[in-house]
């Protein structure tokens, strides 16, 4: 899917229709002590299996794509409407 770098839209914080350049929603680095990873580990720590069963039925075949909108006037960000393609590109317009 080609979508535009800049669109116009509504900026909830301005209250107005202003452009807005678009980025995709990439996941941050995990932390190491948070409690979900601190949890596996403790499983992982006594025994020699992994503690949760691989999920081997894999249903879907393409991630979600999930557009951030930061307006130009405000400097605020917000998401849109994700979209489950297989390619999902920025292209000037």
């Amino acid at each position: 899917m080609k979508f535009p770098k800049e669109v116009n839209r509504y900026c909830p914080y301005c209250h107005k229709h202003k452009k807005h350049t678009v980025s995709l929603y990439k996941k941050g680095k995990e932390r190491m002590l948070n409690h979900g990873r601190r949890r596996v580990e403790r499983k992982k720590k006594g025994y020699g299996s992994f503690p949760k069963e691989i999920f081997h039925k894999n249903a879907k075949l393409n991630k979600k794509s999930l557009p951030i909108f930061e307006c130009t006037d405000c400097g605020k960000k917000h998401y849109g409407k994700s979209y489950r393609v297989k390619k999902f590109e920025l292209q000037q317009v």
